[in-house]
């Protein structure tokens, strides 16, 4: 076998170790999709109902307006899912605050989470076994590492590998909210600007929303995709502040939380929509001029442990070293 195999390799013009290699990586991903198309296929009848909405229908779903009910996992995701509603709540909370509220984000992560929990394990011990089987020939490096390696180093690595594949996709998560919510916050005083020139040029508040998403949707894409789904929840009849909480709690910032809170009272009380806005709009700029003075007040402060750090040993030494030099020559 290795014989044909090394012949093979030969006449395309690679090295053995390298045609091994990629037949390796090649049956770890065969695996996850076996996987993959034994337990996550989805039904082929609801499929093609989905595609018979077309490509308004795929929208609606994109943009969470249509959601199934919350179930109880069963079957196999019932081993990998939280069994409480309340942590797969928070969890798809979380999923939605980064961008992903589609119906199956849920699913999909955590399957990337077990995937890459046992995918990088298992490709770790099969390279081990590669390397401490007689006839596989393995780069000289990797190879009399992996054969050379005790049992309880096999057992620390495959619980670090255990450890990165089923928490990195969840500091990728964090770090995409962290990143979608500072896009917002930086691009939400622009949005009230823009709402309130509409609201003051004659348009409703619903249409000036309508107004403004259109308008962002390429400058300001996250922004856009919220006022405009909040709009199409308005329209298929859900109340104006349930809607805009839902904005809220999709986007998990407190300014945006207010502002929801701004447009309730001023349409519960009647205070004009434009003059809210500008006004919150201006607060929104303090608030965001105070928290860079804030930053570049803390820069002293951080920079002079640095230099004090650098700087001291550097003194230490012009001060005591001549005496040093001294003391040594004389004795």
């Amino acid at each position: 076998m290795l014989d044909y195999l090394d012949k093979f390799a030969l006449r395309i013009g690679i090295a053995l170790e390298t045609l091994l290699a990629l037949g390796i990586g090649f049956g770890v991903a065969l695996v996850m999709w076996g996987i993959y198309a034994a337990f996550f296929r989805p039904d082929p009848a609801i499929a093609r109902l989905a595609a018979i909405g077309g490509a308004r229908r795929q929208e609606r779903l994109e943009r969470a307006l249509l959601r199934a009910p919350d179930k109880t996992p069963g079957g196999l995701m019932k081993a990998f899912l939280p069994g409480e509603k309340e942590k797969r709540s928070a969890l798809r909370r979380k999923l939605a605050q980064a961008g992903m509220g589609g119906d199956n984000a849920l699913r999909n992560y955590t399957l990337v989470r077990v995937l890459l929990a046992t995918g990088l394990p298992l490709l770790f011990l099969m390279l081990v076994i590669a390397a401490r089987t007689p006839g596989i020939a393995l780069p000289p490096a990797i190879g009399e590492r992996l054969a050379n390696l005790s049992g309880l180093a096999i057992y620390q690595l495959l619980t670090v590998l255990l450890a990165i594949g089923y928490f990195l996709p969840a500091l990728w998560l964090s770090q995409r909210v962290t990143e979608r919510q500072l896009r917002i916050e930086e691009g939400f005083p622009n949005a009230l600007d823009l709402l309130q020139i509409s609201i003051e040029a004659g348009l409703g508040f619903d249409a000036a929303m309508t107004r403004v998403g259109n308008e962002l949707m390429h400058s300001s894409r996250d922004i856009a995709l919220e006022f405009l789904t909040v709009q199409h929840q308005v329209q298929a009849g859900r109340m104006r502040d349930a809607a805009l909480r839902d904005m809220a709690e999709r986007i998990g910032l407190e300014t945006v939380q207010s502002f929801a809170n701004v447009v309730q009272q001023s349409m519960q009380f009647g205070t004009p929509m434009g003059q809210a806005m500008t006004t919150y709009s201006d607060e929104l700029r303090e608030t965001r001029e105070m928290r860079a003075q804030e930053m570049a007040n803390k820069l002293p402060v951080k920079m002079s442990m640095v230099l004090a750090s650098l700087m001291l040993p550097a003194l230490i030494i012009l001060t005591v070293g001549p005496t040093f030099i001294r003391y040594i020559r004389q004795f």
